[in-house]
C-alpha cells in the first residue's frame, strides 16, 4: 500500500538559496586575458538557475463553491494533486498524476485522469466520479458513485452507500496518459472491493446497475468552460478501458479464454476481438495483462504450453474471458477468420474452456497479489 499524507497536513516547502557569485582577483602579465572577463564565453548556467519554478497552489484546488474548475491535459505531467473542501463543485483533472487526495468535500462531480500511484477520498461525501489508478482508497466515506478502473482491489474503510461500475470515459490524449502512469487498460479490478470495517448484516457497498451511464452522473464541462476543447466522450463503445461485466452473475455457464501474445498490435487485436464478439451479443466479463514463466505455461495451457513457451518470453500475455451460449465455437471462428496471423489461444471446447478461464485468471491474480 502506498504512503499517503495525513489528513489536512500542511506542505512545507524550501526553495534553494540562490547564492550570488563570487569575485575572485587574479594578477596576471601581459597580455593574458583576466579570468572571468573573457567575452567570448557564454555565461554558464546551472540546473537551478534554469529549473522551472514550482507553485504549490498550481497542484491542489481547495475551498471552492459551485465552480468548474480542474486541469487541462500537459498541466500536471505526473505531479502529485489535492482536492480539499470543495461543495457543489465539477471537477476535471484531465491529465496523469502521481497521487491524488481528496478531503472533505460534498456534493462534487469529480474526472481524474490516470494516477500512477493512489488515490484516497476521506471524509467525503454525496461525490460521483470518474477515476483510474493503480490503488484506490475510501476512508470515512458516504455515498459514493465510483466508475472506476483500478489495477489493485479497490479498498472502502469505514464509508456507507458505495457504489461501483466499471470505467467508461475518453478524450484524446487519455490513451497517452494511461502510459505515462504505468497502467494497463486490461487491468481493472473495478468490481473486486475489500471492505476494511465490514458490519454485520449491513451492506456498505454494491454495485451500479449494469446500464448505468457516466454522463447520467457526472455530466460533460460546460461549453462555456475552460474544457471545452477537449473532446470529452463517455460512450462506452469508445472508452478506452474495454467495459466489463466484473463480478455481476454470467448470463451464461459457457465462457471461453482467448489470449493474445505480445507484439506490435495485441491492443488493437484485443479492441477487435471485443467488437467482434460483442457484436455477436456475447458479453466481455473480464480482462488481463500479465507477464508470465516458460514453467506457468504447462500449469495454465497444458497441453496446448509447449507451443506456446516461446511467445510467452517476448512480453505480456492479454487475456479475454468472453460469455454466452456459443461462445467458444464462436470465438474459435473469429480466430480463423479475423486473426489468422497472430499468435492466439483460444479454449478448444465448452467441456473444457471453464477451466481454461479458472487457469489463467488464478494465475493472474496471484501474480497480481490479488
Amino acid at each position: 500500500m502506498g504512503c499517503f499524507y495525513s489528513k489536512k497536513s500542511k506542505r512545507k516547502s524550501a526553495e534553494k538559496e540562490n547564492l550570488a557569485p563570487t569575485t575572485t582577483t587574479v594578477e596576471t602579465t601581459g597580455n593574458a586575458v583576466p579570468l572571468g572577463n573573457n567575452t567570448d564565453e557564454a555565461p554558464k548556467q546551472y540546473s537551478w538557475d534554469i529549473r522551472e519554478k514550482v507553485d504549490p497552489k498550481d497542484y491542489m484546488l481547495t475551498g471552492l463553491k459551485d465552480v468548474t474548475v480542474g486541469r487541462l491535459p500537459g498541466k500536471l505531467n505526473g505531479q502529485q494533486f489535492v482536492i480539499q473542501e470543495c461543495e457543489n463543485c465539477n471537477i476535471y483533472v484531465l491529465d496523469h498524476s502521481a497521487t491524488i487526495t481528496i478531503d472533505d468535500c460534498v456534493n462534487c462531480r469529480i474526472v481524474l485522469g490516470p494516477v500512477k500511484g493512489s488515490v484516497f477520498f476521506r471524509d467525503c461525501k454525496d461525490i460521483k466520479c470518474v477515476v483510474a489508478c493503480q490503488q484506490f482508497r475510501t476512508r470515512d466515506c458516504k455515498k459514493m458513485d465510483v466508475f472506476l478502473c483500478c489495477a489493485t482491489q479497490p479498498i472502502i474503510e469505514s464509508s456507507t452507500g458505495m457504489k461501483f461500475g466499471c470505467f467508461q470515459y475518453y478524450y484524446p490524449d487519455l490513451a497517452f496518459h494511461f502510459k505515462d502512469a504505468g497502467l494497463s487498460i486490461f487491468n481493472n479490478n473495478w468490481s473486486n472491493i475489500h471492505d476494511f470495517t465490514p458490519v454485520s448484516g449491513e451492506t456498505n457497498w454494491s454495485l451500479l446497475p449494469e446500464d448505468s451511464k457516466v454522463l447520467d452522473l457526472v455530466p460533460a464541462p460546460d461549453p462555456e468552460s475552460d474544457f471545452k476543447s477537449v473532446r470529452i466522450s463517455a460512450d462506452a463503445a469508445r472508452s478506452i478501458v474495454p467495459l466489463t461485466k466484473g463480478g455481476r452473475r454470467k448470463d451464461s455457464e459457457e465462457s471461453c479464454l482467448f489470449v493474445f501474445f505480445a507484439g506490435e498490435y495485441t491492443t488493437a487485436n484485443a479492441r477487435k476481438l471485443i467488437d467482434e464478439a460483442t457484436s455477436k451479443g456475447f458479453v466481455l466479463i473480464q480482462t488481463k495483462e500479465v507477464s508470465m514463466k516458460p514453467e506457468d505455461a504447462k500449469r495454465v495451457f497444458q497441453n496446448s504450453a509447449d507451443d506456446l513457451v516461446e511467445w510467452i518470453t517476448k512480453g505480456p500475455v492479454t487475456a479475454l474471458e468472453l460469455n454466452g451460449d456459443g461462445v467458444v465455437e464462436a470465438c474459435k471462428n473469429i480466430a480463423n477468420e479475423v486473426f489468422s496471423g497472430a499468435k492466439l489461444f483460444v479454449s478448444d471446447n465448452k467441456n473444457t474452456s471453464t477451466r481454461d478461464v479458472d487457469s489463467f485468471f488464478n494465475f493472474a491474480d496471484m501474480q497480481m497479489g490479488l
